[in-house]
C-alpha cells in the first residue's frame, strides 16, 4: 500500500522572521486536491510519511513540524507563545506561503493540531473545503482528559508535570502511542519516525515538552474563545475518534459532533493515534472527505 517517501520531499519554508518550518511536500501535477496533515504531541511530520505516500497518486500532500517540534523553529516565548491561537496564525501563513488552493484543500488534524485549524476556520471559513479532526479537546472539559493533561492546564502542578515530561523523553516515545490499549492492540512505529522524534526533542533551549506545556498554559483561554464562537464555524467538519482514547475520552468527540451537528466516526479498538495504529483508516477518511466535497 505504501511507497517510500523520497527525502527530497522534505525541506524548509520560512513563514516569518521568527519561524521557519520543516515541511514535507509530495506534489502531483494532476492532483485532484491538496491534503495538509497536522500532527500532535510528541510527533513530527514523519508521522504522516506512509499515509502521504498512499495518497500522492491522487493528491498533493503537505505536512510540517509545528514550532517547538522536529526541526522547525523554537522562538523564545516573548516572541511566540505556542498557544493554539498562535499555531492558527502559523497554519494561515503556511497555507498562504505554500500557494495552496483552499477551495480544494482537506486539512486532517489531530491532538494539538486540531484546535488551531478550527480557530482559523472560525475567522476564515474558506480556509479549507473540509477539515477532519479528532482525539483533541475543543472545549474546556478537564474531566474527560487524562490526569496529567488536566494538571498541565492550570494550578501549581503545571511545572511539576512539565519537568516530568522533560525527564521522561525515552519512556514517552516508547509508550505514549499504545498507553491504555490492551497488549494485543499494541503496534509499532517506524524506527525512522522514532529517531526523528528523539533527535528533534531538544533544539536550542526548548524541548518538545516545553512547547507542549506552553500550549497548555493558554489552552483553556483558547478553548473558551473557540466555544464562544462555535456558531461562526461554517467550514465543513468531520469528527473521527478512537474508541479507546485514554488521553481524551470519546465523550468529548460526541459532544463536539453533536454541538456542530456533524458526522462522528468512533473507531472500534483504536486509541489516541488512529493514524499510527491503522494508517489505512486515515487514508480512507481523506479520500472520503474529497468525495464528500465533490472534488474530482
Amino acid at each position: 500500500m505504501f511507497k517510500p517517501v523520497n527525502d527530497d520531499a522534505i525541506g524548509f519554508l520560512e513563514i516569518d522572521e521568527d519561524i521557519t518550518l520543516r515541511r514535507m511536500v509530495l506534489r502531483n501535477a494532476k492532483a485532484k486536491g491538496t491534503v495538509l496533515f497536522l500532527h500532535g504531541f510528541p510527533e513530527t511530520l514523519y508521522a504522516w510519511k506512509d499515509i502521504a505516500s498512499a495518497l500522492t497518486d491522487d493528491y498533493e500532500v503537505h505536512a510540517f513540524d509545528w514550532p517547538g517540534y522536529g526541526l522547525s523553529s523554537r522562538p523564545a516565548t516573548d516572541r511566540f507563545s505556542y498557544a493554539p491561537r498562535d499555531y492558527a496564525r502559523v497554519l494561515d501563513r503556511y497555507i498562504a506561503k505554500s500557494g495552496i488552493d483552499t477551495s480544494k484543500l482537506t486539512i486532517y488534524a489531530t491532538d494539538i493540531g486540531a484546535l488551531p485549524a478550527l480557530l482559523l476556520a472560525v475567522e476564515k471559513p474558506d480556509v479549507a473545503r473540509t477539515i477532519v479532526v479528532g482525539d483533541f479537546a475543543p472545549f474546556n472539559r478537564p474531566e474527560v482528559m487524562y490526569p496529567s493533561l488536566q494538571s498541565l492546564k492550570a494550578g501549581p502542578t503545571m511545572d511539576q508535570v512539565r519537568a516530568s515530561l522533560n525527564s521522561n523523553r525515552d519512556e514517552i516515545l516508547a509508550n505514549t502511542f499504545t498507553r491504555g490499549l490492551p497488549k494485543e492492540a499494541h503496534f509499532g512505529i517506524a524506527p525512522e519516525f522514532k529517531d526523528d522524534m528523539a533527535q528533534g526533542w531538544t533544539q536550542g533551549a526548548m524541548t518538545a515538552a516545553d512547547a507542549f506545556s506552553h500550549y497548555y498554559a493558554h489552552f483553556t483561554r483558547d478553548q473558551d474563545y473557540f466555544e464562544s464562537r462555535l456558531t461562526r464555524l461554517e467550514t465543513p467538519v468531520k469528527v473521527v475518534w478512537g474508541e479507546k482514547d485514554l488521553y481524551i475520552n470519546k465523550e468529548m468527540g460526541a459532544e463536539f459532533a453533536e454541538r456542530l451537528h456533524v458526522e462522528l466516526t468512533v473507531l472500534p479498538g483504536i486509541g489516541h493515534f488512529p493514524h499510527l495504529q491503522n494508517p489505512g483508516l486515515a487514508v480512507d477518511e481523506v479520500r472520503a472527505a474529497f468525495h464528500r466535497g465533490e472534488i474530482a
